[in-house]
């Protein structure tokens, strides 16, 4: 069995009778009326203000705090001619944000400069010591963009050199602001612009649209960029931006633009914001994590169309770096997090060395996703033994709070409840451990209900086509406070399930209706294909339509958000090692071999033990660990059968002395070892065994056999630990014996329980189980 990661919830239309309405009116389809009225739009007016976004409804900037005042100074520096420095962030958001601000200086002849900080050596924000330097070198007015709120201390400095700075910012405000010139914010405490949730693009746009004195809307595919890249509500002023964003970014009008969409194999017409989030952005933020996020604004500025070819060869270079070092991080790091010390852990913190910081906020988003833990990935300073990395969260458990507790053994810390940034001494690892467990105790994490998926409607796979996606594309662009629905189909049988991707990282499949198959991929899930191609039970999937178009071809698939797989789990753990971790697991321990169980007596609890030849009937088991090979596999099949369809079945087949690898005796070995039984007496096989296999040069193991088949045969005799020929011995075939044929069965048991691959495995498990 697969449970699912979220509990999977199908809400009752809160209004239906205005459901039906907005359906009439319209034209719509009754699951989008549906969505639209739980989603809070139940007039006519909202409806269609979603349905058909104006730009004449975006709000004019002049609600927004210091919005004047940040302009007239802006303009000041102009008529001076004094040099401007737009001081930027290394994230999308930030590199579009300082491109807005640029462009706009530059239409109105400033002149400007803009820096983008490196995160490694500057940091987010305002700093000291680049504020230094850049005042040194001229700036005579700062103009930060997407951050400034959080800069007391490099804007103090500014003030005490003469030099005035201008925030514009969209992040929590914090009890105390800096004492910046004017700081435009749509959230200022006191002021009533009518939309909070722009991101700093979203304020630099506002700001470029007030010092030009019109409607900028060159500037909207930018807007659209960072918008979308920072995870902002796509709602209200924000939806009407995006939207006019994307179209204007379909008109590929930007060298730059243009170059990185081809190469990211976009098709640029058709660009949206899925695109926009998992091929543009994430290029973007390659820069700010590798390199020098300054290149960003170049691509994104330049009108030259050679140099823009370039620099996009360069970004995208860049992030295919950056996709092997996050996929090599995490490789490492999901081993260590499903390592056995790790798997009663409610929470992780996994730490290594030589890994790049910046891609680990990444990596533990990448682990969160496989383990459902908070999770904590750090590299570790080989000379400063300063462990740095980041953390995310899970819902119900405030990552920043439980480690807030704890902050003096922190050399740097800072986030919020989902998502943290840290630094630490390396003996302080084990107490940040120590103090997440105590906080997930607290919060009661195991015992968290699971996160609702919310589910738009239930459907076959028969439902799913050209048509259904384009009904669902009315609600585009999704995102945050407009997600894209989700599907559920329940019980589906699938059909050619595999890993794919450069690392077999994904899993894809079909799923099978009664007229039709539909394709269905799930990111990071690749580590289910065998259990999937497995089990025959039917699937149940929730997940969203997504269009794939492939040599002119259009087709629907589903992008799998979560998977409920009933049956049985085979966990493959086998191993010819044991140790006292592979009896930590809870469940019933099943052996073959009374012998053995009695070895490990200190390992597992005698209650725990059940032996296969006295199971006599039919018994409940929820988890089943199968300890030794069994002689013969129909044994096992025979115990599986009786289980009761166990929910987890995990395998170790240990064997000490294995005969498949041993193998079977060839006929010049019996040859060497009956001319020497006829020509020797009374060896002593207690004493010489070891003499004897080194002079026949057979293994003892299987020079052991050969002399029990020699005297099932009758062609030696054992007496007193004594073998001695049997003279005129009768003619038999050694294949006929008993202990001949008890090998070979033997061998064959091995060689599928032992050395089969897990595919193979799993579905004999399976098979077995289905069976009762």
């Amino acid at each position: 069995m697969l449970e699912s990661q979220f509990n999977w919830k199908l809400p009752e239309v809160s209004e239906p009778d205005v459901a039906k309405k907005l359906q009439d009116q319209f034209k719509l389809t009754p699951t989008i009326s549906n969505i639209l009225v739980n989603r809070g739009y139940t007039s006519s007016e909202t409806v269609e203000k979603f349905l058909n976004p104006q730009i004449d409804d975006i709000y004019l900037p002049d609600a927004l705090h210091d919005i004047d005042k940040a302009v007239e100074r802006i303009r000041q520096s102009i008529e001076n001619g004094d040099k401007i420095t737009i001081y930027g962030d290394y994230d999308a958001d930030g590199i579009t944000s300082t491109s807005v601000m640029y462009e706009a200086l530059m239409t109105v002849g400033a002149n400007v400069s803009y820096y983008v900080p490196n995160r490694f050596t500057d940091g987010y924000g305002p700093n000291v010591d680049s504020f230094g330097r850049l005042i040194d070198s001229g700036t005579q007015l700062f103009v930060t963009v997407d951050n400034g709120v959080s800069g007391n201390e490099a804007i103090r400095f500014a003030n005490e050199h003469g030099v005035d700075v201008v925030v514009t910012d969209h992040h929590e405000l914090p009890e105390i602001l800096p004492d910046a010139f004017a700081i435009v914010h749509p959230r200022f405490p006191g002021t009533d612009y009518p939309f909070g949730d722009l991101s700093g693009v979203g304020v630099a746009f506002k700001v470029a649209w007030a010092l030009l004195e019109e409607f900028p809307s060159e500037l909207l595919d930018l807007v659209a960029i960072g918008e979308i890249a920072d995870l902002v509500s796509v709602t209200d002023e924000n939806r009407i931006l995006i939207t006019y964003g994307l179209k204007q970014l379909q008109q590929g009008m930007r060298p730059g633009l243009h170059e990185l969409v081809k190469l990211a194999g976009v098709n640029e017409q058709n660009l949206n914001e899925t695109n926009i989030g998992f091929a543009i952005a994430p290029r973007l933020n390659a820069l700010g994590r590798m390199d020098d996020a300054n290149l960003g604004v170049e691509l994104l500025t330049t009108l030259d169309d050679e140099r823009a070819v370039e620099l996009a060869a360069m970004v995208d270079q860049l992030n295919q770096q950056r996709q092997k070092v996050v996929a090599d991080i995490t490789k490492e790091a999901l081993e260590m997090a499903t390592a056995d010390y790790n798997l009663d852990n409610q929470t992780l913190v996994i730490a290594g060395q030589g890994w790049h910081e910046g891609v680990l906020g990444i990596v533990a988003s990448r682990i969160v996703e496989s383990t459902n833990k908070p999770t904590l990935v750090l590299n570790i300073d080989e000379e400063t033994n300063i462990a740095k990395g980041s953390g995310r969260s899970i819902e119900g458990f405030d990552l920043f709070s439980s480690i807030n507790v704890v902050r003096d053994i922190t050399t740097s810390f800072g986030g919020h409840q989902m998502a943290v940034g840290i630094s630490l001494k390396d003996t302080e690892l084990d107490n940040l451990q120590v103090a997440l467990e105590k906080a997930a105790d607290e919060a009661n994490l195991a015992g968290q209900p699971k996160r609702v998926l919310k589910v738009a409607a239930s459907v076959t796979p028969d439902d799913l086509n050209l048509e259904s996606f384009s009904q669902i594309e009315q609600l585009a662009p999704f995102g945050t406070n407009n997600q894209r629905p989700v599907v559920m189909l329940e019980d589906t049988a699938i059909d050619n399930a595999k890993s794919m991707g450069k690392t077999n990282a994904h899993l894809k499949f079909e799923m099978v209706g009664d007229n039709s198959k539909v394709n269905a991929v799930a990111f990071n899930r690749g580590d289910l294909v065998d259990q999937i191609t497995a089990s025959k039970d039917k699937i149940s999937i929730a997940g969203t339509l997504d269009e794939n178009e492939w040599r002119g071809n259009k087709s629907v698939q589903l992008m799998v958000k979560d998977l409920l797989v009933s049956g049985t789990q085979v966990i493959d753990q086998r191993t010819n090692h044991l140790s006292e971790e592979l009896f930590e697991f809870s469940g019933q321990y099943l052996f073959f071999n009374h012998d053995l169980a009695a070895q490990l007596t200190n390992y597992i609890d005698a209650k725990s033990i059940i032996f296969a030849d006295e199971i006599t009937s039919e018994i409940q088991i929820e988890t089943l660990t199968i300890v030794d090979c069994p002689v013969n596999i129909a044994d096992m099949k025979h115990v599986l059968e009786i289980t009761n369809a166990p929910s987890i079945i995990r395998v170790l087949f240990y064997e000490k002395h294995s005969v498949y690898l041993s193998g079977m005796p060839t006929r010049e070995e019996f040859g060497k070892l009956f001319k020497f039984v006829q020509s020797h007496q009374n060896v002593n096989l207690k004493a010489q065994l070891k003499l004897l296999s080194d002079y026949l040069k057979i293994n003892q193991d299987k020079l052991i056999f050969m002399i029990q088949v020699f005297s099932e045969a009758d062609f030696v005799k054992i007496e007193d630990g004594l073998l001695n020929r049997v003279d005129n011995p009768q003619t038999v075939a050694l294949e006929e014996t008993n202990r001949f044929k008890q090998r070979q069965i033997q061998m064959e048991t091995e060689r599928e329980l032992i050395y089969s691959d897990s595919t193979d495995l799993r579905k004999l498990i399976i098979s077995a189980v289905q069976k009762h």
